[in-house]
């Protein structure tokens, strides 16, 4: 008896990469820096040009370098990796490179470049949750005491008005997972919305478009680089990983 056939592969990944990296210090735009010699942008696609549901990859990237990126990244383009100009703003990003992907691609995904660490568990779980109709964030439990405070971040002695209860508050990574319908519904939505500033990140475009959205326990090592000494945390992560 023969076995039914495989599901072609319907996963469309969104590589949010267009960002400046400022915080990063000077030089190349931080998602093209190396880690032990890779560059933080290939590891990041790895997990998903690598795997058996995704469609395809469609990488946002910084002005001018979508016609002329770094020869280790032009090399990959092809039917499962494109490129296109990322926005002002995350959103303009994202939805940019949802534009790019193919109609056939009816779950998405959408990871930063700078989490490079991320499993392949991770992106199984967020999948599986999307395509049971619901918005999939990885995501992991906050282990610091938290404090709000009653100024700005830039004030030199912020003051503390209140301690944050913990036990309900989770930090979220990526990727996020959603049927892309929701996805596109809710960012139509978006520019309707009266206020709450810019979204963050799409699982908050989901969540003031009234779709659910679930939490998906991921590991700690998923984390975004940002600055120069998460450069340093990563270089000691991937000689640990390799």
């Amino acid at each position: 008896m023969s076995s039914p056939a495989a599901s072609p592969p319907d996963v469309g990944v969104v590589v949010v990469a267009a960002g400046a990296g400022v915080r990063a210090g000077p030089g190349e735009p931080k998602q093209f820096r190396p880690i032990l010699g890779v560059p933080m942008l290939l590891r990041a696609l790895r997990a998903f040009i690598g795997h058996p549901e995704v469609r395809q990859v469609v990488v946002t990237l910084p002005p001018g370098y979508v016609d002329r990126p770094p020869d280790w990244l032009g090399k990959l383009r092809g039917d499962r990796l494109g490129f296109v100009p990322g926005g002002a703003q995350r959103v303009d990003s994202v939805r940019a490179g949802l534009d790019a992907l193919p109609d056939d691609a009816t779950i998405i995904l959408v990871h930063d470049a700078a989490r490079p660490f991320v499993s392949r568990g991770t992106i199984d779980a967020v999948i599986a949750r999307a395509r049971a109709g619901v918005g999939a964030v990885a995501a992991v439990p906050a282990s610091d005491t938290l404090k709000e405070i009653s100024e700005g971040p830039h004030r030199p002695t912020p003051r503390i008005t209140r301690t944050v209860d913990r036990e309900r508050i989770w930090r979220a990574q990526t990727p996020q997972g959603f049927p892309r319908q929701m996805l596109h519904d809710a960012y139509a939505r978006l520019g309707a919305a009266a206020n709450g500033g810019p979204p963050s990140d799409d699982a908050e475009v989901c969540e003031r478009a009234g779709f659910p959205v679930e939490l998906i326990p991921d590991s700690p090592y998923n984390f975004k680089i940002t600055t120069a000494d998460d450069f340093r945390i990563a270089e000691a992560l991937a000689r640990e990983l390799r």
